[in-house]
């Protein structure tokens, strides 16, 4: 079987050469990156493909990942991106090709609860991977309601790997995340609360693990990017800034702290004391709500008390550690692989009413990064100008 994975950011990046790795011995595998505003750095790139052999993934264009797949003629192509590219690349750069490959596409993390919007932009692909038994469930909820798409598979989240543990070292992990919170204050207390459990404990090591760099992209825009804040605080503190693959820190990790991040679940398969913090409500806007019954959940005040703890087993049997039998993606697509639905995927976006969507994301395939930064910098002045007019 010859996959070819295409990747849009670094999380997705990530996501596939992880999945790529995960596929039956035999498997031919391409991976590339589209070229997007929010594509990683060459720094980004080799991170996120830490450990897999070759060198690392080329960023082409739209047109030449067409041309790639009319040259290489994929089994299976694995759309490894943010919505609205996974949508436009299947129904219009990859449309058509001949013989028609099976398109594959899901979520990279922690998908609870499950949106009607992650599907619908993903309805066009003839399987859909997620990583829990509860993830399969409210997402096949969905597909029953709205209809579209294709299967709904389960895969392990590939960059688990409970083979390898932490070495109880002297090392804190604080693991950032885009979204959450959203506010500038709600951020600066964690950082004062991260300072104050290094001011407590010398004899560790507080680190920030940042998903970028400030002047790197990432999958989601970071509005207050936490180096900046504690450049800005006065750096009132000892806290370390790093970048680079989370199990480089995991593996020298004495704890391991989140609002809400897929690495929490990273260190629960290498066995470090962790804790994912409260204070800011559990709720879906916080994407903690999963963390419910993890025992994991607690405050700022337990953190700057370095008060970390282990899952609740339970909890991680129904939380992306199922057995690994349950794990169907794989079968799966070997089956649709060479059965070649003669009825692809329908999307639930095609139609008149999504044609001015699909050419926003066409868009930000097609036209440079720096041209088109340039086009919404001139949209934006125009606007303001027109309303200074009224």
């Amino acid at each position: 079987m010859k996959v070819l994975a295409v990747a849009d950011s670094d999380s997705y990046l990530k996501w596939a050469a992880c999945l790529l790795g995960d596929l039956p011995a035999g498997c031919v595998t391409e991976l590339v990156v589209v070229r997007t505003p929010i594509a990683p750095s060459p720094e980004q790139i080799v991170a996120a493909v830490n450990g897999r052999a070759g060198d690392p993934p080329p960023v082409l264009s739209a047109r030449s990942v067409r041309r790639l797949a009319e040259r290489t003629q994929p089994d299976v192509i694995l759309v490894a991106c943010t919505g609205p590219v996974v949508d436009v690349l299947v129904a219009e750069v990859l449309d058509g090709l001949r013989p028609r490959p099976v398109f594959v596409s899901g979520l990279p993390g922690i998908s609870v609860p499950a949106t009607e919007k992650a599907w619908i932009f993903r309805s066009g692909c003839d399987l859909f991977v997620v990583h829990s038994e509860r993830e399969v469930a409210e997402f096949s909820q969905i597909a029953a309601r709205l209809g579209g798409g294709g299967a709904v598979g389960l895969a392990r989240l590939p960059f688990l790997r409970p083979e390898l543990t932490g070495a109880a070292g002297n090392r804190v992990v604080f693991a950032t995340q885009a979204k959450v919170p959203r506010e500038r204050e709600q951020r600066e207390r964690i950082l004062l609360s991260l300072a104050e459990l290094a001011r407590r404990r010398p004899d560790l090591d507080v680190v920030v693990k940042l998903r970028a760099l400030e002047d790197e992209r990432q999958t989601h825009n970071e509005r207050f990017h936490y180096q900046r804040l504690w450049r800005e605080l006065g750096e009132p503190g000892r806290l370390v800034f790093a970048a680079g693959p989370m199990q480089e820190q995991l593996q020298q990790a004495a704890g391991f702290v989140t609002v809400s991040s897929t690495a929490a679940l990273e260190a629960i398969a290498m066995g470090v004391p962790s804790l994912v913090l409260s204070d800011f409500g559990v709720s879906a806007e916080m994407i903690n709500l999963v963390f419910e019954g993890s025992d994991l959940l607690g405050t700022m005040d337990e953190l700057a008390a370095g008060e970390f703890r282990a899952a609740s087993e339970s909890w991680c049997a129904a939380n992306y550690f199922q057995p690994a039998e349950d794990n169907d993606w794989a079968g799966l697509l070997a089956g649709l692989a060479i059965s070649r639905p003669r009825r692809p995927a329908t999307s639930l976006l095609d139609g008149p009413e999504h044609a001015a969507g699909r050419r926003r994301a066409r868009l930000r395939v097609e036209v440079p990064p720096k041209m088109l930064r340039v086009g919404y910098r001139a949209k934006r002045r125009m606007r303001r100008y027109l309303k200074s007019l009224t």
